[in-house]
């Protein structure tokens, strides 16, 4: 049971609480290994996660709500409440509604570490160049949704650590297995060499229908930007390209949608 030590706030001037008011300067919270957390659902999630909580920022509502689950955390947690108009002068308030709370991003698992305990047949997928946080996160969400075994996030993605990305995923970015890459290429061809069928959600003509693609064996599904889609260097690195079938004026679906719809049809295939 973690020791709560409740602190009231008149100001958020206090150094402590400076995480909380830098909503939108992502990038530094990374440097810091830390996320926020801005969405009531979303606190849940991580409050009854593995992740360690730094702390929060609550009304005094929410700290009546919340108190049961801030108490069966493991660490000791300072807990910072003001009242609403003082929260709402947060950037983002129609957002975070007056519950925020930070954490600490862990150290990711090895690609060959999350790929000896997955099991079998894999259901992975990956991503390039996905730079929007929410569809990002809409992807993650997908992925546990779906059973994906683990996400593999391209080097030219942002982070899913963002905050908008986590309030994307619904905090389901606190369960998902998911790996960072340096060089996204490389892994699929390494894959590849293991013998998981590599397939691209790139329409093109010449494309199979996504509905005739056996995706009940290893395989790792692979998506891009809505506008550029998948690189020359990723699609050379696929074994197919594969695409949603859709009537001739409609040719692209948003990513996240779109890796929705191929992650349902491996689960359906699969049984």
């Amino acid at each position: 049971m973690a020791t709560l030590h409740i602190q009231p706030v008149q100001s958020l001037d206090a150094p402590e609480l400076e995480l909380y008011l830098t909503l939108r300067r992502v990038e530094e919270h990374e440097r810091q290994g830390v996320l926020v957390a801005a969405n009531i659902k979303v606190i849940r999630r991580l409050l009854a996660s593995r992740f360690t909580v730094v702390s929060a920022l609550l009304t005094p509502a929410w700290l009546a709500r919340l108190e049961p689950l801030l108490r069966a955390r493991p660490e000791d947690l300072p807990v910072y409440v003001a009242e609403p108009p003082l929260l709402e002068t947060i950037t983002g308030y129609k957002l975070h509604q007056g519950a925020l709370a930070v954490a600490r991003i862990p150290p990711l698992p090895a690609f060959e570490t999350l790929l000896e305990n997955s099991p079998r047949p894999l259901l992975l997928t990956a991503v390039e160049g996905i730079a929007s946080a929410e569809n990002l996160g809409a992807i993650v969400r997908s992925c546990a949704a779906f059973g994906a075994h683990f996400l593999i996030v391209g080097e030219t993605c942002g982070s899913p650590f963002q905050r908008r990305a986590v309030s994307g995923s619904m905090g389901t970015v606190f369960e998902q297995p998911l790996v960072r890459v340096n060089c996204l290429v490389d892994k699929l061809t390494e894959l590849r060499a293991r013998g998981v069928r590599c397939l691209a959600a790139h329409p093109r003509p010449g494309a199979k229908r996504l509905g005739a693609v056996d995706l009940r064996g290893d395989c790792c599904l692979v998506f891009g930007a809505e506008g550029p889609g998948l690189t020359p260097a990723v699609l050379a690195a696929c074994d197919d390209l594969v695409e949603i079938p859709m009537p001739s004026h409609m040719n692209s679906l948003n990513v996240a949608v779109a890796a929705g719809v191929f992650l349902y049809e491996a689960t359906r295939q699969r049984g």
